[in-house]
């Protein structure tokens, strides 16, 4: 018998009954109508934020590189920012691919990963084209994740948030699963995005700040810029589905991200004090002991926790480019324009 057109109706997309995990009522492969329109939002800011690392000239840097004008310490920070990013965003890029995506069952967020999952491809194709530009060896930056102890730590710890996931028949209808998939949006937006890279942002924009290796610096404030984008997005994420879920959100649950958070800040401390042993101009590291704390706070406040760390913001310099507490200005101070910048609202 024919299908009826008021049946037809009926198996319709209900805007209502959308949910970011664990939806079983609706085709995650219907887009419209949105429901949560701040993911289409995420998704088209990262389409008018497109940018590729071949379009930044390098001819200064690679200059610059091969003169005595950069200090042992200068190009020390340049060096283990590399190692340390060139592993990271693969970690987050296979993070999204193989662990996030297939347990997001809402397709306007999965659309944003597929953009954020291109992105990441972008952000390591940019460290092998600085690699290249600079004629360093390839093995020593994509390997430092297994030779140096600060960046391996780092890594390490991500990687743990990702193991269970990743285990055959995981799944996150169960509460223990649910929880561990939350934790792993914290771990990875939150604490990899949202801490662990912004350190070594600082570094690399206070090189920038002084007109050193400013192709570079060029590319990390476009990284930055899309970074910006990727942690608010998992902000939304990760607090609608507290909303959804609110019985996720335990007493104990909440201390265990805080321990988390904890330790990051220990991890990120002590790869400040690796990449900058003696410090340069306007760096040192105890200063990022305080700049790890504000950071956190901040990540700590967008999640509905409390601030701990009590600590101001030792770069008052960068603010017009990173300024945490002024995220969804962050477009209003371009140092370098986008393609399609005018397209981006806020």
């Amino acid at each position: 018998m024919p299908v009826l057109a008021d049946e037809k109706k009926e198996k319709r997309v209900k805007v209502d009954e959308k949910r970011l995990i664990n939806c079983t009522t609706v085709d995650v492969n219907q887009l419209m109508p949105l429901k949560y329109k701040w993911a289409w939002e995420h998704y088209l800011n990262g389409c008018a934020n497109h940018w590729m690392p071949t379009e930044v000239p390098m001819a200064k840097d690679i200059e610059m590189w091969k003169s005595n004008v950069l200090t042992d310490s200068e190009r020390l920070v340049v060096m283990r920012n590399l190692g340390f990013f060139s592993t990271a965003e693969s970690l987050v890029g296979n993070n999204i691919v193989l662990a996030i995506f297939k347990h997001v069952t809402n397709p306007e967020a999965r659309q944003y990963l597929l953009r954020q999952s291109f992105e990441e491809a972008i952000h390591t194709h940019t460290f092998h084209y600085i690699v290249e530009s600079l004629a360093l060896e390839p093995g020593e930056i994509f390997n430092m994740y297994n030779e140096i102890e600060a960046i391996q730590q780092k890594d390490r710890f991500e990687m743990q948030l990702t193991e269970d996931i990743l285990q055959p028949g995981f799944s996150t209808n169960s509460f223990a699963g649910a929880q561990k998939f939350l934790e792993n949006l914290i771990g990875y937006y939150i604490i990899m995005e949202g801490i662990f890279f912004y350190s070594g942002f600082a570094m690399i924009l206070s090189l920038h700040r002084q007109n050193k290796m400013t192709g570079i610096g060029e590319q990390f404030q476009y990284i930055l810029r899309d970074e910006t984008i990727h942690l608010n997005f998992g902000i939304d994420l990760i607090n609608e589905i507290k909303a959804e879920n609110p019985e996720l959100w335990t007493k104990e649950f909440q201390d265990h991200i805080i321990d988390l958070i904890d330790q990051a800040t220990v991890l990120e401390y002590a790869y400040a004090k690796d990449c900058l042993p003696k410090g340069i101009l306007g760096l040192t590291a105890p200063m990022f002991e305080d700049y790890v704390g504000y950071i956190a706070d901040r990540r700590l406040e967008r999640i509905g926790l409390k601030a701990r760390y009590n600590k101001k913001n030792p770069f008052p310099w960068m603010s017009e480019v990173i300024d945490l507490g002024k995220e969804k200005n962050f477009f209003e101070t371009r140092v370098t324009e986008y393609q399609s910048s005018s397209n981006l609202t806020w």
